[in-house]
């Protein structure tokens, strides 16, 4: 199983970025996938994720408003549309299929996770 995280980089505050995650060994229709991320000096907070059937999505507080998850089955990958940035939301972002199910359901369950890709939000 592969999850890879595309798409971040540097954008200044107010700005937009879009991550990807694609995932291979794993279909997406079978398990949750969501997004997490880590601030130097902090610890995990999840913040986003997309049940197996795509019906269901969580937010953190932090995003809620800001951020948009969605997933495109045909492609094996799902997306986080971030708007409104804040130096706040500079983190690695890592996406991962550990979510529990009372927040996202999965038909199936692994504690999968990407590698990781930065998003630094500065002027």
């Amino acid at each position: 199983v592969q999850l890879v995280e595309s798409g971040g980089g540097l954008v200044q505050p107010g700005g937009s970025l879009r991550l990807s995650c694609a995932a291979s060994g794993l279909t997406l229709d079978e398990y949750a996938i969501g997004w997490f991320r880590q601030a130097p000096g902090k610890g995990r907070e999840k913040i986003s994720c997309i049940s197996s059937h795509g019906r269901t999505t969580y937010y953190a507080g932090s995003v809620k408003g800001r951020f948009t998850i969605s997933k495109d089955t045909a492609k094996n990958t799902v997306y986080l549309q971030m708007e409104t940035l804040k130096p706040e939301d500079t983190a690695a972002y890592y996406c991962t299929t550990d979510w529990e199910l009372t927040t996202c359901w999965g038909k199936r369950s692994a504690n999968y996770r990407g590698q990781g890709t930065q998003v630094t939000v500065s002027s």
